[in-house]
């Protein structure tokens, strides 16, 4: 079983963040998206990835490389994005006729792995919705298998979405399908992997559901913070000693990351910090803060802050990206 993880997006539903960092690199309650999708599947026991990379590749493939020496890795680059399914058609060389496990890049959902690797079908993961004019949607039959996938239907017959989680066992079915699409579109056309699935259901490919218990919106700030919250109290933040920060008071569920400085400062709950960061006189909750950053008499709820950033002044709702320096104090006598 080979793992394949399409990271090549741009992740504009996340910027100003994703001009500097790939949207898998995010932080998230102490981990990044692509770290908690990596552990999920290598825990069940899958060792060798494929990551298909495009946008900023070159941090995922650093990233991998440095902090997973021991996986098996191959690292393709879709140059053009085309679509989730044209960045699946490019692993078929690896691949060849092994299955496969597909989590789309920013896909973080609670289910039974094993279980699901352990089923002798194909398996698809899927949630129910309020509004699934907005995904791929899978209509489903009283046994459980899909009967129809359909991406972003004008009018839903389903109310269960794909969630982005495909255990793949006819991959030679899938690739053969996914060449026919391409060879069919018009260029500069994207290719979407529901498409293959039609056509893989159509060709007989018998493919089961399974429902995620959580499914983690990370698409952008509000749903990010919110999975954030969750994720820390599941993961219970990290341990700190009482006395580990001068004048400070930390309300957990809190992480923060090696080499931080924090004096005088009121921290959490559901605050995410990274290493090597400064704060001094701040009030901070409900945020994500990134690494070596500085933070100085400020007061932040719901803020989603960058990766060496500056930030001096008070009470605001921020959303800064990385390399940013802003004095929120205003003139100075």
């Amino acid at each position: 079983m080979k793992a394949i993880i399409p990271v090549a997006g741009a992740g504009t539903k996340l910027r100003p963040h994703t001009y500097t960092q790939p949207k898998a690199l995010i932080p998230l309650a102490g981990r990044t998206i692509l770290n908690i999708i990596v552990d999920q599947l290598k825990e069940a026991g899958i060792n060798e990835f494929i990551f298909i990379i495009g946008y900023l590749g070159e941090k995922i493939q650093d990233y991998v490389t440095h902090h997973y020496p021991d996986l098996n890795c191959h690292f393709v680059t879709q140059n053009n994005r085309f679509g989730t399914g044209h960045a699946v058609e490019l692993t078929r060389n690896i691949v060849g006729d092994d299955d496969v496990f597909i989590v789309l890049g920013d896909t973080i959902a609670e289910y039974d792995i094993k279980e699901v690797l352990a089923s002798p079908y194909s398996m698809f993961g899927l949630k129910k919705v309020d509004d699934p004019r907005n995904f791929g949607v899978a209509e489903v039959d009283e046994e459980g298998f899909i009967s129809r996938v359909v991406e972003k239907p004008a009018i839903p017959k389903s109310n269960l979405a794909l969630v982005g989680i495909y255990k793949i066992k006819e991959t030679a079915i899938m690739y053969a399908c996914l060449e026919k699409i391409i060879e069919s579109k018009e260029e500069f056309q994207d290719i979407n992997l529901t498409d293959a699935f039609e056509c893989m259901i159509n060709q007989g490919a018998k493919i089961k559901s399974f429902k995620v218990s959580n499914w983690f919106d990370c698409g952008k700030k509000e749903t990010l913070l919110e999975s954030n919250a969750i994720l820390l109290k599941k993961f219970g933040g990290n341990t700190t000693e009482e006395n580990a920060y001068q004048n400070t008071i930390i309300i957990p569920p809190v992480t923060i990351g090696q080499g931080c400085v924090i004096k005088n400062s009121v921290i959490g709950p559901n605050v995410a910090i990274g290493e090597h960061t400064s704060i001094n006189h701040g009030i901070i909750k409900d945020s994500i803060i990134g690494s070596y950053s500085n933070l100085f008499e400020i007061v932040l709820n719901s803020s989603l802050i960058g990766n060496d950033a500056e930030v001096k002044g008070v009470s605001r709702n921020l959303n800064i990206g990385d390399n940013t320096a802003i004095d929120l104090g205003g003139s100075r006598s």
